[in-house]
């Protein structure tokens, strides 16, 4: 039996990798999966503008997108558990997704998310036509379970972003006190729901096709 090996990307190597990617003849999706906080939203920035830059025609759709409303989480009783798996819409997430795979001759608008208004905000991003390459990034597209079991097949690829779990609390932390949490509120958010959340969305990395670090 042959043990699988999962490499682990520098930035080099990962501009290089999403290069293949952008060349295959149909369009392509990357993943960057990892827990709250791993700077996934960052890294999939950087790596989009640096594709860019190069002349490389690509897109970024985060996940982050498909978060319920602030009043459908109210409805359902879930504004505790904001950003676990069953906040999202998963199924509307993973049908972009299978648009995305195929160019249709038009421009796609795809949902994002406003952090400031901590609402998501509908055909905030454009896909347009000529896109060779998707960057999705998001906190469980590496899940096996329920309907997130469906998102991984439609990726090309996943990647992992790696963090010291303790640097990752700590910004995580900051970042819930930006937008407008107390102190003892952000570190509360950040050791309950994004804690949980960040276990399970751990043992997702061994679905991984590569690592990242931060």
């Amino acid at each position: 039996m042959t043990l699988r090996t999962t490499p682990r990307y520098d930035g080099a190597a990962a501009l290089s990798r999403a290069v293949v990617l952008l060349q295959q003849p149909q369009r392509s999706i990357l993943g960057i999966a990892g827990s709250p906080g791993a700077g996934k939203s960052t890294y999939a920035e950087r790596l989009v503008r640096e594709l860019k830059a190069l002349g490389h025609p690509v897109a970024l759709v985060p996940m982050d997108g498909f978060h319920l409303a602030q009043t459908a989480l109210t409805e359902l009783g879930l504004t505790a558990v904001k950003g676990a798996p069953e906040t999202f819409d998963v199924d509307g997430y993973a049908a972009l997704l299978r648009r995305l795979r195929q160019r249709s001759g038009r421009t796609v608008w795809v949902p994002r998310f406003d952090r400031d208004l901590e609402e998501p905000i509908a055909a905030g991003l454009a896909v347009p036509d000529e896109t060779r390459l998707v960057v999705t990034e998001g906190n469980y597209l590496l899940l096996d379970q329920g309907p997130w079991a469906t998102v991984r097949p439609l990726l090309d690829e996943c990647w992992f972003l790696e963090l010291d779990p303790a640097v990752r609390r700590h910004r995580l932390t900051a970042r819930h006190v930006r937008h407008g949490r107390t102190e003892d509120e952000a570190r509360a958010r950040t050791a309950g729901s994004d804690e949980a959340n960040a276990r399970l969305i751990d043992a997702t990395r061994v679905h991984a096709d590569a690592f990242l670090s931060a």
